[in-house]
């Protein structure tokens, strides 16, 4: 089921021994590209041809009417409603918290106050082809309705056979506050909140996760648009068991990740032989019948690895390199453990806690950074959508204290007026 690697008597510098994906090679980015240049000239004309040549769809006008959210709604299944209220009230409860008032810090005759205010307008993908997403609609929208945004749309890739947007999806924007739902997807949906067309107005942000085209077009737009998290692309997950771990447990959480689809990675990392045999005997046991065996083998035999190291020490250097999107510590001292982690989107511990709740209901969101950006940052918060401000107002007395330092500042850099403008105020 896994590629295995023994990095025994490797001991901890082992970034150079880990497999990654060749996005850099083989990513195709002078496609995302032309992509995006069609959008950003021809608006949407280029839209309707994308995706009728991409998603088989031609939709001439592919902004879903209000109508339908509400109608999917209506018709929701209610253990569908409940799970979707359930994931709702738990993730907005969790954002919540990562607001903040204002701040006031005063010095000697000069008060600063710093205070946060909301963008204007987010665009929210939630991905689709393979699968539906009700949960990142909740995972993208909430946060963003909690940070205040005012407006707020959402793209996602029409179904093949229908041309529409599945009613759980739009049932789910309904819940979650989106005001506008467009079924467009991939690259072409990035360009289209990125730079507007006459059907959807530009917005301020994108965030929401995607295949490699979704994830290469956000890069690409970076600096025209605010581009939420890190590099939100194809899943990951590190499993990390010891003898305490259940193998069936171990098996599915490595698989899970897997079923996203291809370009994705998935690890299970030991320092027992007999844990990693279990585990992939455990893991063939359950593709035997699985309903998407084929998709998560295809994913495994390129992202799919079982290492042997010599000891936790080893594991965390392990998970260091790789810096997955989910990390799962399923081992005895799984929060001493977790606390030497330094590069992991999420981290789920003990043996009872699989990253699938954290993929629908834990509160944080499931917008995770993934290819390594997990160095450099973090998941899907209100700060996405939130501008730090500050207003700095000063008394003479503190003009009197502090402009001579100024004065002394501006004038070795060679700025006179920078100078001038504080010496004509003193006292």
């Amino acid at each position: 089921m896994l590629n295995r690697l023994d990095l025994r008597g490797r001991g901890t510098d082992l970034a150079g021994l880990l497999p990654r994906p060749n996005l850099a090679g083989g990513a195709p980015r002078d496609a995302v590209a032309s992509i995006i240049e069609a959008v950003r000239h021809r608006g949407d004309d280029a839209v309707v041809e994308f995706t009728s040549s991409f998603d088989g769809v031609d939709n001439q006008n592919y902004r879903v009417d209000p109508q339908d959210l509400h109608a999917a709604l209506q018709s929701l299944q209610p253990d569908l409603r409940s799970a979707l209220d359930a994931a709702i009230e738990n993730v907005r409860v969790f954002h919540e918290h990562q607001l903040r008032d204002e701040e006031v810090v005063q010095r000697t005759g000069m008060t600063i106050r710093a205070f946060q205010k909301p963008v204007r307008r987010a665009g929210l993908y939630v991905p689709g082809g393979r699968a539906v997403y009700p949960s990142t609609v909740v995972m993208t929208a909430v946060p963003a309705r909690v940070a205040g945004v005012e407006q707020i749309a959402l793209c996602v890739p029409p179904d093949r056979t229908t041309g529409k947007v599945s009613p759980v999806v739009l049932a789910a924007a309904a819940l979650s506050g989106v005001d506008e739902v467009y079924a467009v997807g991939g690259a072409q949906a990035i360009a289209a909140m990125a730079y507007g067309t006459d059907t959807i107005q530009a917005v301020d942000v994108i965030a929401g996760p995607g295949n490699i085209y979704v994830a290469l077009a956000k890069q690409q737009v970076a600096g025209d648009v605010g581009i939420a998290a890190a590099f939100a692309g194809p899943s990951e997950v590190v499993v990390v068991a010891d003898e305490s771990a259940n193998p069936e447990f171990a098996a599915i959480d490595v698989i899970l990740q897997a079923e996203h689809g291809p370009d994705g990675l998935a690890w299970l990392v030991t320092w027992d032989e007999a844990v990693a045999d279990a585990v992939c005997a455990a893991g063939e046991a359950y593709l035997s019948r699985s309903p998407r065996a084929d998709e998560v083998r295809s994913t495994l035999a390129e992202g799919g690895y079982v290492a042997l190291v010599d000891g936790p020490e080893a594991a965390v250097a392990v998970v260091d390199a790789i810096a997955p999107e989910h990390l799962e510590l399923q081992i005895d001292g799984a929060v001493d453990l977790a606390r030497t982690v330094t590069n992991a989107g999420a981290i789920f511990c003990g043996h009872l806690a699989p990253a699938s709740v954290g993929d629908y209901l834990a509160g944080p969101s499931h917008v995770l950074p993934t290819f390594g950006s997990a160095r450099f940052a973090s998941a899907l918060t209100v700060t996405d959508f939130l501008r730090d401000h500050h207003i700095v107002t000063i008394e003479q007395s503190g003009i009197d204290d502090l402009g001579p330092h100024v004065i002394a500042l501006a004038e070795v850099e060679g700025l006179a007026a920078h100078a001038e403008s504080v010496r004509l105020r003193l006292s």
